[in-house]
């Protein structure tokens, strides 16, 4: 693994360098989906504010899981290690709702237009995980592309499932599919709501099934923490599906239908 890229004396973490990977990967989506629907709004900075929200987002859920922790080393929320998804979900979320009205939509379809990207950027950053070798991947595995990762921030010398590597092909295949599945019908998503809860159940389940081989604790009832907010994720996604449901005429962005630009062009 290269935990760090050496440039002379200086040390690029190539956690962080996944990170901003991701981060434009997933401004490019939302630009090009915007665009789809001829709708306004700066992708790139709107990504930027809902990363920077979801990386406060992820450190505050990591040490809020440890409060003894945190009271003895206060220190720690400046620490670079420790990063929760879930938290991270939460942050940008609220990030994006604050946003909607640059892209005049509703808060809902704010949601449905960045949940492509979201899947986007979070496989990007899994291969970060990786690449870092920073604690998480699998339990000890004799499958053949299991691997070991000594030389990582969290090294380990016997062979692991790769859980990072499964994570990062699940969650790309889910921005194809929500992709797909946003392409605009004259100027219209699906109903508002559909695709941030199909997003929330597929992300959701993916986590759930892919901590049975992690090494995370189990704090409640068996599960580890990770997989109780993966339970309230799908159940949140569920009851946005079912909410969208309701309404039998898909939820137009703005005021007036918009053309998608395609169309447009003929």
């Amino acid at each position: 693994m290269i935990p760090f890229l050496h440039i002379g004396r200086f040390a690029l973490p190539t956690f962080g360098l996944m990170l901003a990977l991701a981060a434009l990967s997933a401004g490019f989506l939302l630009h090009r989906n915007l665009r789809r629907y001829a709708l306004p709004g700066d992708a790139v900075g709107i990504i930027a504010i809902a990363t920077i929200a979801g990386v406060l987002g992820a450190k505050l859920w990591h040490v809020l899981q440890d409060p003894a922790l945190l009271i003895a080393h206060p220190e720690v929320l400046l620490d670079r290690a420790g990063l929760a998804w879930f938290g991270g979900l939460v942050g940008g979320i609220v990030a994006l709702l604050w946003q909607a009205r640059e892209v005049r939509v509703r808060s809902l379809s704010m949601l449905d237009l960045c949940a492509p990207s979201a899947a986007l950027g979070y496989g990007i950053g899994r291969i970060g995980c990786f690449t870092s070798g920073d604690g998480d991947y699998g339990i000890a595995s004799n499958l053949p592309w299991a691997m070991s990762f000594p030389h990582g921030i969290d090294p380990v010398n016997y062979p692991v499932h790769p859980t990072p590597l499964y994570e990062c092909l699940v969650a790309l295949g889910i921005a194809v599919y929500l992709w797909r599945r946003s392409r605009p019908a004259a100027g219209r998503l699906l109903n508002a709501g559909r695709i941030t809860g199909e997003y929330l159940v597929l992300s959701g389940a993916a986590r759930f099934l892919v901590e049975f081989i992690r090494l995370n604790p189990r704090i409640y009832w068996g599960l580890s923490n990770a997989q109780v907010a993966s339970v309230g994720s799908m159940a949140a996604g569920l009851l946005l599906v079912a909410y969208a449901g309701r309404h039998s005429i898909a939820a137009v962005l703005r005021d007036e239908p918009v053309m998608p630009v395609e169309e447009a062009a003929h």
